[in-house]
């Protein structure tokens, strides 16, 4: 007599909205249990973002602290990789793993579905998943502030995300605005590139850390302090300041009065030198005072000065842009991120994970790979009851 098993239709996949560095990372890391991943990315290739970046930028991080699960970065990156050499990274790691990629296909909504998750896509598509990977980006869509004037200026204003190198600024007077590490980077860059004049307005002064010191970098550092009272490692950075970086007071760079550790819990990341300090003792790059508005072609600031540059470039940051996708679930807080990330879920969202949305001192590729772990290992072990 034969024995005959009842058909069980195949699971609904665990969908991951972002094929960018984390969303890879997951999608690798839950088919090595065994657990299907599509990884959805709306633009035509994996790393969008890494693709869209200024030519100098590197890894801030060791490229040995760097790598995703499952693939190391080769030796001949270097220990600093370019920005190019991640993109090809990326791609490596999508073809090694083997990924189930679909380009093109943008998720505009997530609901949730009983005990399953319901996606409403480009071209009308309804995806049913039964887990869902949010990694659609830290820096996401770019953000300049609504300026009074600003649209009205009547000089050359683009944000960051659209700076690749120094090549059109040449013999040009440039203001950059934003003291985060974008900012200070191609302020640096524009100096050595050729610009005639380069200005950075800074409304609250940042910790400058050096990338190395004797050798040893600061992203172990951040490993090392990252579980560490608040207070101490304020005291440490402060302590560690003073001995690796110069006062920059005389040239409008004080030593920012709130600690390290603190400004971090905040959301600012200290910025790596790569260029800035040198430019600034050298008067290559003027500090000046926060942007307040424009005027015509005329930049106020909040010291009361104006300027006239031929170009401003607003490092201004970016936003999540979570609010369409998932803002109807109570899962951002009030300055919409996620109220959990990693292998938690929000409470009322059994299911939903992020990945990517911090910006930690210990380096994003390495936090990214120990997430995508950790949430891989939560979902197949989910799957398995």
């Amino acid at each position: 007599m034969a024995i005959t098993t009842p058909h069980r239709p195949p699971a609904h996949p665990v969908y991951v909205i972002g094929g960018g560095p984390g969303g890879l990372a997951v999608a690798a890391a839950l088919g090595a249990r065994g657990v299907r991943a599509v990884v959805l990315e709306k633009s035509d290739a994996v790393g969008a973002s890494w693709r869209a970046h200024y030519d100098r930028l590197r890894l801030h991080t060791t490229r040995r602290l760097s790598a995703l699960p499952g693939l190391r970065m080769p030796r001949s990156f270097g220990r600093w990789v370019a920005r190019a050499d991640v993109v090809r990274y990326l791609e490596k790691y999508a073809e090694k793993h083997e990924l189930e990629i679909v380009t093109g296909v943008e998720v505009f909504r997530i609901e949730r579905d009983g005990a399953e998750w319901i996606l409403h896509a480009t071209g009308g598509r309804r995806l049913t998943g039964r887990a869902v990977v949010v990694a659609t980006g830290y820096n996401h869509t770019p953000h300049v502030p609504d300026w009074p004037g600003r649209d009205a200026y009547e000089g050359e204003l683009g944000h960051a995300r659209t700076y690749r190198n120094p090549g059109p600024y040449e013999g040009k007077d440039v203001l950059v605005v934003g003291a985060g590490n974008t900012g200070a980077e191609i302020a640096a860059d524009l100096a050595e590139g050729g610009a005639a004049r380069v200005r950075l307005a800074i409304r609250t002064v940042p910790h400058i850390v050096r990338r190395t010191t004797a050798g040893w970098p600061a992203q172990r550092t951040g490993i090392l302090v990252r579980r560490l009272p608040v207070a101490l490692v304020d005291r440490m950075g402060d302590l560690m300041a003073r001995v690796a970086v110069p006062d920059l007071s005389a040239h409008g760079l004080p030593r920012p009065t709130t600690g390290l550790a603190t400004r971090q819990r905040e959301g600012a990341v200290p910025v790596q030198d790569v260029g800035l300090i040198d430019a600034v003792r050298a008067g290559k790059v003027e500090v000046v005072a926060a942007v307040e508005a424009f005027d015509g072609g005329e930049v106020l600031l909040a010291d009361g000065t104006r300027i006239a540059p031929d170009s401003v470039i607003a490092a201004t940051g970016y936003r999540r842009a979570l609010e369409p996708l998932l803002g109807h679930l109570d899962v951002l807080d009030g300055d919409g991120r996620p109220v959990v990330h990693g292998a938690r879920c929000p409470r009322e969202a059994p299911g939903l994970y992020f990945t990517g949305f911090t910006n930690p001192i210990s380096g994003m590729f390495r936090e990214l790979a120990i997430d995508a772990e950790r949430i891989a290992r939560r979902i197949a072990r989910s799957s398995a009851k």
